[in-house]
């Protein structure tokens, strides 16, 4: 069986909330941009992209926001299981980690991609 070193576990959550919190401060700061554009713009094509992006930030907000709830929750899970169990933790926490990694990895891409097509889209009307 491999065996992982705790502080691998938590370096993994410790980037992972950074991440989360950057990408929250940037929704702060994208959501500003669009309503600018919104006050400045008042076409129905606009209106519509700004309707979609506003969208796309509620969801993105909501996914954050859970990534962070299920990663400080399996933190604490590991750390009563090293507590409980003199050092070792199970396997399933060990796989709920790395499925809870592979979930932030996914949303910082797809973060990035609407972050992409909202910076084309502010560019063509702010």
């Amino acid at each position: 069986m491999k065996s992982i070193n705790v502080k691998q576990i938590t370096n993994l959550h410790n980037d992972a909330l950074r991440g989360l919190d950057f990408y929250a401060q940037e929704l702060t700061i994208l959501q500003e941009r669009l309503e600018e554009i919104a006050a400045d713009n008042t076409g129905k094509e606009v209106l519509e992209k700004v309707e979609h992006f506003q969208n796309q930030f509620i969801i993105h907000r909501q996914q954050i926001d859970d990534l962070r709830h299920y990663l400080h929750a399996n933190l604490k899970t590991i750390e009563v299981q090293i507590t409980e169990n003199t050092g070792f933790v199970t396997e399933s926490s060990l796989d709920k980690n790395k499925n809870l990694y592979e979930q932030y990895v996914t949303e910082e891409n797809i973060f990035n991609e609407m972050h992409h097509e909202f910076n084309r889209f502010a560019a063509e009307w702010m």
